[in-house]
């Protein structure tokens, strides 16, 4: 049978609508339902190739039009379990989508379910450790970071924000997805990179800080940051093997938290590349 949608819907007051309103603005829906909703083919396709499981689809035609409706049609060509879809007129899909100049493509995934026990980490790992990251536009330019650098997991210890809020999903342009990623007490982060004898630096304003060049990132390595506006909690801090500093030139004294990883997560990798 082709994949193509089910029915075209029109009301606002539809239950599949309701739902996907639902989705968008409460993470408390989204946790108890276990579901997500992304907004764009593109996001939409790392998603896909990172395996995760398409629930529904909704389309605009109006938005999509046939290049992007014949783009969503290959993205599952040949898959044994393709996603219902289902087509919505204009005013209600500007109703439930949260971007302005959509493609006009909505989806619902079963948001993904990991823990600290399913990492696979390579004998080398290098990793970003994150306490009470609280923006989720700062989560998702470091998951991009994670990405591109690349970091072989993103651990956020004690997290303020949905994982899986759709501006992180935005933000990262879908590399929440692509990039393995673990939300776990700060306290269970620490033991596991102790118990897997992997070196953590916390990136902290203190006395016996010493500059990131001048660090040992070749070893087994986890990058840990706190929040821009207090830092590292003491306890977080103490935990850690070495304390390390991006030294600044200018007047200000620290960097955004996203662009501190970023600094910190592509010296790993140049040291670990460097002939």
């Amino acid at each position: 049978m082709p994949f193509a949608p089910l029915d075209r819907l029109s009301s606002p007051q539809n239950p599949r609508i309701k739902q996907l309103l639902k989705l968008q603005q409460k993470s408390a829906e989204r946790r108890a339902l276990g579901l997500t909703l992304v907004e764009g083919l593109r996001e939409l396709t790392v998603a896909v190739e990172a395996g995760v499981p398409v629930a529904t689809i909704y389309t605009c035609p109006e938005l999509a039009g046939e290049t992007g409706e014949a783009e969503l049609r290959s993205l599952f060509l040949g898959k044994k379990d393709a996603p219902e879809w289902f087509e919505v007129t204009r005013p209600v899909f500007e109703k439930v989508a949260y971007r302005e100049g959509s493609d006009g493509l909505l989806a619902v995934l079963r948001t993904p379910a990991r823990t600290l026990a399913d990492l696979r980490l390579p004998a080398n790992p290098l990793l970003l450790v994150l306490e009470a990251v609280e923006k989720p536009g700062n989560l998702g330019a470091i998951l991009r970071t994670a990405d591109a650098a690349p970091v072989d997991a993103v651990l956020i210890g004690d997290p303020r924000t949905d994982l899986y809020n759709p501006n992180t999903i935005r933000s990262s342009i879908g590399c929440v997805f692509s990039v393995p990623v673990v939300a776990a007490p700060m306290a269970e982060i620490t033991a596991f990179l102790r118990s897997n004898g992997i070196h953590s630096y916390a990136a902290a304003l203190t006395p016996q800080a010493h500059s990131y060049l001048d660090c040992n990132f070749r070893q087994p390595t986890a990058l840990v940051l706190g929040t821009e506006a207090d830092g590292l909690t003491p306890t977080a801090l103490a935990a850690c093997d070495d304390t390390i500093i991006i030294p600044m030139m200018g007047r200000i004294d620290s960097l955004n938290v996203s662009v501190a990883g970023a600094v910190l997560a592509f010296e790993a990798v140049r040291q670990r590349t460097a002939s």
